[in-house]
């Protein structure tokens, strides 16, 4: 009897800290991608840069351990420019880099979601047998200086905005969100 209910609660525990984890992972071809709806990163002092006419920049960066704190097994890291239609009211995202790809006419929720899902990693470095963590870190890069007021040719409109509002610059829109333990065996391929 006490067997029973202790597998009980070890089960609801871990079905309960499944149900928690922000991120899923699945194979589609030979690279790990990550899906995560309830990671918000279009928020904060960078998405007033957005709304003020900004590009904000975007790091995303994809790694894999043996364990939460062990040693590296691999990384992939992406940027993503992402711009606001004021018009609109939609996002446009393109991923900066080696291939660059561009997708526009999104909700702040769709284009996070694109940011995530193009950032990806070969599964040649995953342990085919062991088990591994995955954690996706994300962080929007600082904004640039303000422009020299006496050079009108780099003012942009959000550069007037910091000039007359002299908005200060504290809030950093940043987050890591893990997954694991997975085993290979264990992921969906698409």
């Amino acid at each position: 009897m006490k067997r029973a209910a202790a597998f009980l609660i070890i089960s609801v525990a871990l079905v309960s800290a499944l149900i928690a984890q922000s991120l899923t992972a699945s194979i589609v071809g030979e690279q790990l991608h990550v899906t995560g709806s309830r990671i918000h990163f279009l928020t904060g002092e960078a998405l007033q840069r957005l709304r003020d006419g900004a590009t904000v920049t975007y790091q995303l960066q994809l790694t894999a351990r043996p364990e939460r704190a062990g040693k590296l097994l691999g990384r992939a890291a992406e940027r993503f420019a992402v711009s606001y239609d004021l018009w609109e009211e939609k996002f446009a995202v393109t991923k900066l880099g080696g291939s660059p790809k561009a997708v526009s006419h999104l909700t702040s929720g769709a284009a996070e979601a694109w940011c995530i899902d193009n950032t990806s990693m070969p599964v040649g470095v995953l342990p085919p047998n062991e088990p591994f963590w995955i954690r996706l870190d994300y962080r929007a890069e600082e904004a640039g200086t303000p422009a020299d007021p006496a050079d009108n040719s780099s003012f942009s409109l959000s550069s007037l905005v910091d000039i007359f509002s002299r908005r200060t610059r504290g809030e950093q829109v940043h987050g890591t969100e893990e997954l694991g333990p997975l085993r290979m065996a264990d992921l969906k391929r698409k």
